[in-house]
């Protein structure tokens, strides 16, 4: 036995066993301490990461939720235009023909107003014509001895109608 107690190697192995059972008596609890608070640390962390991926989420379908909507308002907003603009378009198109009415109107009464002065003037043409003619005819047929003979019955007739 006083050669192993003379042996290096069965020191050191000593000194070694020792030395783990003292840093496991003292060393486990501040060990465990350690590895508990990194254990802890790292669940805080993966709670945030949890956390912070929930709002992601939330915030990633708030912003689908108001693409969609801004979506659908575009759309009915091209909508709305687009029955708009049917509407101006009809709207134009009825005043359009109204004022082709009116104006086909205005030229039917312009042309009436026109054959109607024209009438009325070939009329007193062929009154004027009519007249002179008649004072031709009659100053043809007052010439001579029966154009006396008429003038002096006329004046006959009127002197004894006005006594």
């Amino acid at each position: 036995m006083d050669a192993l107690l003379q042996n290096t190697t069965f020191w050191v192995g000593v000194s070694f066993v020792g030395f783990v059972i003292l840093a496991y008596v003292k060393g486990r609890g501040p060990i465990r301490e350690a590895v508990h608070g990194r254990i802890d640390r790292i669940r805080a962390e993966i709670e945030q990461a949890e956390q912070l991926k929930e709002e992601a989420n939330k915030q990633l379908a708030d912003a689908k939720k108001k693409q969609r909507e801004a979506e659908d308002q575009a759309e009915k907003i091209v909508e709305n235009a687009k029955k708009e603009a049917k509407a101006l378009k009809k709207e134009a198109d009825e005043r359009l023909a109204d004022f082709i009415k009116r104006r086909e109107q205005q030229a039917e009464d312009k042309i009436a107003q026109a054959e109607a002065n024209a009438i009325r003037e070939v009329r007193g043409k062929a009154v004027d014509m009519a007249i002179d003619a008649a004072g031709i005819v009659i100053g043809d047929q007052m010439k001579g001895a029966a154009g006396t003979k008429v003038m002096d019955d006329a004046i006959k007739s009127v002197s004894t109608r006005l006594n």
